[in-house]
Formats: structure tokens, sequence, C-alpha cells
């Protein structure tokens, strides 16, 4: 989904101890930020925001946003949504009103998944419109809410588990590809 002949440089991981990256230094840039890091890339704005180091080993750190000389520190799909409305590029909601709905609710669905991994609840939401791999039919929000969830929930699943998650699930395994490619 990154702009073509963009080179995809990922921002470096964080140990458990770093040093703080620099702040209002005029440059707008996302810190600890997995979605938004996709949500830039989709939205072709590779040129316009950097990415800063992202701790994944660390819970306890909050995605935020330096934009305009302010950091916004907030749940990383309120950061997409802010992204959305600032910054040009593809549309990441659907105009359809029952994609709408359908896109509110697997948003509410989001924190119940990072506690109980149903993977089933994934598969038939995946299955709710026909048109494409997607969520919603399109690549949208909700497709970029889930990708970390079911990519981290994928490698707990087959090293600790022994179980592969897709399996059984041709709407998740053919999703899980599409982002693979894309990622």
């Amino acid at each position: 989904m990154a702009t073509a002949g963009v080179e995809e440089i990922r921002p470096p991981t964080l140990g458990a101890i770093f040093e703080p990256p620099p702040l209002f230094d005029g440059t707008t840039s996302a810190h600890n930020a997995q979605r938004v890091w996709i949500t830039r890339n989709h939205k072709g704005l590779q040129d316009k925001i950097k990415l800063g180091p992202i701790d994944l080993m660390n819970k306890a750190l909050v995605s935020f946003l330096e934009y305009n000389g302010k950091v916004l520190a907030a749940e990383s799909i309120d950061l997409i949504k802010y992204v959305h409305a600032n910054f040009e590029g593809p549309l990441l909601f659907p105009t359809d009103p029952i994609k709408k709905e359908s896109g509110e609710e697997l948003l509410k669905y989001v924190d119940f998944y990072k506690r109980c991994a149903s993977f089933d609840y994934v598969e038939n939401a995946l299955g709710k419109f026909d048109d494409a791999p997607f969520f919603l039919g399109e690549f949208s929000l909700m497709d970029i809410a889930y990708v970390p969830l079911v990519e981290r929930s994928q490698i707990v699943f087959s090293e600790v588990f022994k179980h592969d998650i897709p399996v059984g699930r041709p709407k998740l395994a053919t999703w899980i590809k599409v982002f693979q490619n894309i990622l």
C-alpha cells in the first residue's frame, strides 16, 4: 500500500533503556505507533511524517504524534483518525452507511479482541462483505486496527501453542497473506 517507488525504512526498535526521541524539532513524526506507520504508508505520507523508534517490548509507552509543534499522545486508533483528518491521501473510512456502521462495531470489538483473541469473530467479520479480502470490502481503518493484534497473536499461538490460527479460517488466511505482502 506504500507509494510506488518509495523505499520504506522502518524505525529502530528500542531496548528497555533508551534515550527519549527529540521532540519539537519541527518535524512531523510518529513514535511507538505501528498503526500510524501503516496509515502513513497507505496514505503515501512517507515524506511528510517521519517515524520515531518503536518499543514493542514496553507496553507502558504510549503512541504519540508530533505535529505542528504539539505532541498528541493517544490510543493509536485515535492517532489514525487524526492523521486521516489532517493529511491528504486515500480515505480510511467507508462512505457506504452499512459498511460504516459495521466498521464502528469492529472498532468497539478491538479491545475485546486484545483480551480474548477470537479468531472466529475475525473470520466471520471478514466474510461480511464479499467484494475484497478486507473487513469492509476495501482497505480501511478497521484493517489497520486489527493488523498488529492478529500479527502478534499469530506469533504467540504458533510459537507457544503450536497452533496456526488461519487453519480452518480461509478468509483470515487470505487477509494475513495480503498484509504480509504490503507490510
